[in-house]
């Protein structure tokens, strides 16, 4: 039986339109309106290649968000396990005719989109896990043997996606999964003593993780290590956050972005463009809209 009776109400209600966050929904598109006029700045001032796109894609996502947040409960409870098991079969079918980006098989080529199966697979993931533990009474929660199944959920897929290999992807998965865990009421004990685990079993795995990999550990630890190679772009990330100082530059004044010194400023640095325009004021500001 369902534990959450609110959780259950929601379900039977026939009008779920009325029960969708909509304050969540007005800061996800304020936090859009950001996206879009950081987008139009690294351009150099143009709406094209990157904020028409994206202000194109969220309009047609926005519906289909909106009406699964509508569906019954029950529906995304029931298509949880085989959504999971077609994500499964979508990273097999990766390993095979994947397209490899940034040293990871991960991509699937379908002519009009490239899609990666592993993000597919996080929503999945944590639906599974939200069934799984809907369904379990929480007195059994802790029960050793019910965490098996659990982690047979979460093993599975994260071992393929570790043979693409992605491992960013799969600690990302572990950490999903485990928030789920913690709110179906997990005993603490069991992360503490998780991590302790993976923190002995590191030195063990560190001769096993792949060249990039284990550059990519050193240079988050210590970027100035390489600064004009591996550690080039986290401290030309710094100098832009650095520089925008507590109000910023001006928009479409910063020059870490426009003068081509950020890689990838659409995506990975979009954040540094943020600060080196608008100031650290203006970042805490969206920092706290999201966090409320």
């Amino acid at each position: 039986m369902p534990r959450s009776r609110h959780c259950e109400r929601a379900a039977l209600d026939p009008d779920r339109l009325q029960h969708i966050a909509w304050p969540i929904v007005g800061v996800l598109a304020a936090l859009t309106g950001i996206g879009l006029t950081l987008l139009y700045s690294v351009a150099g001032g143009n709406w094209a290649p990157w904020a028409s796109n994206q202000a194109i894609r969220f309009l047609a996502i926005l519906p289909l968000m909106l009406a699964i947040a509508a569906l019954d409960l029950r529906r995304l409870l029931a298509v949880a396990y085989p959504a999971l098991l077609a994500c499964l079969l979508l990273l097999v079918v990766v390993a095979v005719l994947g397209h490899t980006a940034g040293g990871a098989q991960s991509w699937l080529n379908l002519g009009f989109i490239r899609l990666q199966p592993s993000e597919l697979t996080k929503i999945a993931l944590v639906l599974a896990l939200a069934r799984y533990y809907h369904q379990l009474a929480r007195v059994h929660v802790n029960d050793a043997h019910r965490l098996i199944p659990a982690l047979v959920l979460v093993g599975v897929p994260t071992l393929v996606v570790l043979v693409q290999p992605d491992l960013g992807t799969a600690v990302l998965m572990l950490a999903a999964s485990a928030a789920v865990m913690f709110l179906a009421g997990l005993n603490k004990w069991w992360f503490i003593g998780s991590f302790g685990a993976v923190a002995a079993a590191g030195p063990l795995a560190w001769p096993f993780l792949l060249p990039h990999q284990k550059n990519r550990v050193l240079t988050f630890l210590n970027p100035e290590r390489d600064p004009l190679g591996a550690g080039y772009h986290i401290t030309q990330s710094k100098i832009a956050i650095g520089s925008g100082g507590l109000l910023g530059k001006g928009y479409l004044e910063g020059t870490q972005s426009h003068l081509k010194f950020l890689p990838e400023i659409q995506t990975d640095f979009i954040f540094a463009v943020l600060v080196e325009e608008w100031g650290g004021l203006a970042a805490c500001c969206c920092w706290r809209c999201m966090a409320s």
